[in-house]
This record gives C-alpha cells, structure tokens and sequence, in this order.
C-alpha cells in the first residue's frame, strides 16, 4: 500500500497510528501542502490521506481507510459505535484549539518549504485569521484545552479510554493531541503523556520518520 499524507495532519497521523498498530506496512509518501494536482488525480479532490492498495484503488477519510484495513476488529469498532456521538464531540472539541495553537509551529518544520509555508498559512487564515494574533491568544487556547483534557479525556481512562485495551478511540484522541509537543508552552500532565507515549509504543509510531529520511 501507498500512503498519500501530510505529516502534521491529526488524520494523516490517525491513519499511520492505525496502521502501525495493525503491523500493516505501507509506503510512505509525503505531499506538499500546495500540491493540488497529486490528491486530486488519485481521489478527485485536495483531502489527505490517501490509501492506494496494490490494485491501484485509491481511498481516503482516515476512519473508512482504517476499517476497512482491520480485518480482526483489533480496534475494536463496537467501543467507538457505543461512543461515537460523544466521541465525535470531543475530537471536535479538541481540534479548534489544538490548531489555533499548533499551525504556527507546524509550518516552521521541515515538512514545509517556502511556498508551502506560504500557500498553507494563506489557508488557514482565512479561517483562523492571522498567525500573530493565535499566538498572541495563546492563553485562551492553553486553558481552553487543558480544562478538557483533564475533565473529559483524564477521568476516563481505564487506562485507555473507557477500556482497558487501545481501541480505535484511543488513536483518534492520541493523533490530535499529538501536534502539541510542538508547542513550548504546552505541558501535558504526566499521566497524559504517559497514555499518549503508550499508545505510540503500541501504535509503533515515529512522528518524525519521514523528516529525516
């Protein structure tokens, strides 16, 4: 298999950590965040990741990729469907300020040269606004984000969360929680980064593999 992705990306990241935990190899290709021509001729539209199977059928949405990978149910799917409105929320609630926080940071890594750094930040501004004025905000994304962590992620780990196996949930939470090593004024709690460094160990997971190829 081929995957088409970006490195920062949490679903990007959701799908290496998926595949990593069901020790399925796969080729990893990196794309340029202004390359609109490589998804769109493999799926029809600029969205990473893309899955391309060896008879050439191209796939992307990072949770049907995964499934439809997970022969066993190793993931353990029936968790995430008992779970899934709640689950669905709290990703939701995560992302906003994970990216708010994230974004400008992650275009000063290698994955980004300058007129990927331009052509993603010109983007995410049109949403976000500008750069400058997150990270002047920073404090209000910080505390946003801890308090969520600590009282809806924290309470219920068991020590996955509301299980005592990794499930599919636990690498939903782990790849959008991830970007935020980058971040210098963000600490996880201990017992946090120990469940993220757990799932990583399960999920043979290196952030920056393809960063130093």
């Amino acid at each position: 298999m081929k995957l088409y992705h970006y490195v920062h990306c949490p679903f990007c990241i959701r799908v290496r950590m998926g595949l990593g935990f069901l020790s399925l190899p796969f080729q990893s290709i990196v794309v340029a965040y202004n390359d609109e021509v490589t998804p769109v001729k493999l799926s029809g539209k600029k969205m990473l990741p893309i899955i391309v199977s060896d008879n050439g059928v191209a796939q992307n949405e990072s949770l049907d990729i995964l499934q439809k990978q997970d022969f066993n149910d190793k993931l353990k799917w029936k968790i995430f469907l008992e779970n899934k409105i709640e689950v669905e929320r709290l990703i939701d609630k995560i992302g906003s300020p994970v990216h708010s926080l994230c974004m400008p940071y992650w275009i000063w890594t290698p994955e980004f040269d300058e007129n990927s750094r331009k052509y993603f930040q010109e983007k995410k501004e049109i949403k976000r606004g500008p750069f400058k004025k997150l990270v002047k905000n920073q404090i209000q994304y910080l505390t946003e984000l801890q308090a969520i962590i600590a009282f809806e992620i924290e309470t219920k780990l068991e020590p996955f969360y509301r299980s005592e196996c990794l499930t599919i949930i636990d690498i939903m939470i782990a790849s959008h929680l991830w970007g935020l090593y980058i971040v210098p004024e963000f600490q996880f709690s201990p017992k946090m980064h120990e469940y993220l460094q757990r799932v990583k160990r399960l999920c043979h997971f290196d952030y920056h593999e393809d960063f130093w190829k």
